[in-house]
């Protein structure tokens, strides 16, 4: 290991994150009664200029008077380039009482946008003496964001997660697409020629770059990366795959935009149990073997060594944080 020592955060289960437009109070109860692991608040996107003040009254109430159970809470402020950022932060902070867990910043673009946050959030807490510290998650979804992702990552001690923002990722690279996630038929190779002069067509992942790098980013400085919305939530198959390769590639969770993605996400995302029966085998003989003295050992035909301590580990430690939420 690197004499670099990655900072621990705060350990969240983070498999679905239930996205609720704070303009639409009558969703508020049952998001607290959800599966969902996280529940954020929304001022930004899904909520109408219009709509931004009266959105941030129906969210502070929300903060004080909902019962939201273990879940953890966000609430997602409007971009620093716009006239409601400020307010968000200041009334929130201010007005709300100590539920909240985090401030998800959105089209995070350059360390200093986290910067400016956080020296904000911190005068708030002292001038108010707020006991806990409220953390950060983070939002790529930009050319300049994706650009500056590493140092991004690295802005402040209360970052806790990155999340991939694919519809406005989509807009900033001019990618041609109105989709939110998901497949392009346009993002496709053939083969060559068959001796019959067949070729065969495969589909491929636009996102699997973007989503790859940030993940990257996230791990290097200890955070969760979070794959963000599937627009289409009806297409519960379409989900479910592009919430697979997300897992398979280092996420941690993914955005649920309705309800009904949120138990896809949680079965996703939970550890299936025979990974974890043979995770539990490892770590049994991995200490058999250094106890013998020995760096590695084989198991069911496989080499195992230390990296395989340090995976099974990680798997043994998400389910068991599941259990006891689960309990």
């Amino acid at each position: 290991m690197s004499f670099t020592q990655v900072p621990i955060r705060p350990a969240r289960l983070n498999r679905s994150e239930l996205a609720v437009p704070g303009s639409s109070p009558h969703f508020f109860e049952k998001a607290a009664r959800s599966e969902a692991d996280i529940v954020f608040l929304d001022l930004e996107d899904s909520v109408a200029p219009d709509q931004k003040e009266q959105a941030r009254k129906n969210v502070i109430a929300a903060i004080n008077d909902i019962d939201w159970g273990d879940k953890t809470l966000s609430v997602r402020i409007n971009g620093l380039d716009t006239p409601w950022m400020y307010r968000d932060l200041v009334e929130v902070l201010e007005q709300a009482g100590e539920r909240l867990d985090l401030i998800m910043i959105p089209k995070v673009g350059t360390a200093a946008d986290v910067y400016a946050v956080d020296m904000l959030v911190t005068q708030i807490e002292q001038a108010k003496g707020r006991k806990k510290r409220v953390g950060f998650e983070l939002i790529i979804e930009t050319a300049l964001g994706m650009m500056n992702v590493e140092a991004i990552a690295a802005a402040s001690p209360r970052n806790e997660s990155l999340h991939f923002g694919v519809a406005d990722y989509a807009a900033s690279t001019r990618a041609r697409t109105t989709g939110i996630g998901g497949a392009n038929p346009d993002y496709a190779m053939l083969t060559d020629a068959s001796p019959e002069g067949q070729r065969a067509r495969h589909w491929c992942d636009p996102w699997h770059y973007p989503l790859s790098r940030m993940i990257v980013a996230a791990r290097a400085h200890g955070l969760r990366p979070i794959d963000g919305p599937f627009g289409d939530f009806k297409d519960a198959e379409g989900f479910q795959a592009q919430a697979r390769r997300a897992v398979a590639l280092g996420c941690e969770g993914k955005w649920a935009i309705h309800p009904s993605q949120i138990a896809l996400a949680n079965a996703v995302f939970t550890p299936p149990a025979h990974e974890v029966e043979r995770a539990r085998r490892i770590l049994a003989a991995m200490e058999e073997a250094e106890r013998a003295g020995r760096g590695a050992v084989q198991l069911d035909g496989r080499l195992i060594d230390i990296a395989s301590i340090r995976q099974a580990k990680a798997i043994v430690a998400m389910a068991e944080r599941i259990a006891k939420a689960s309990a």
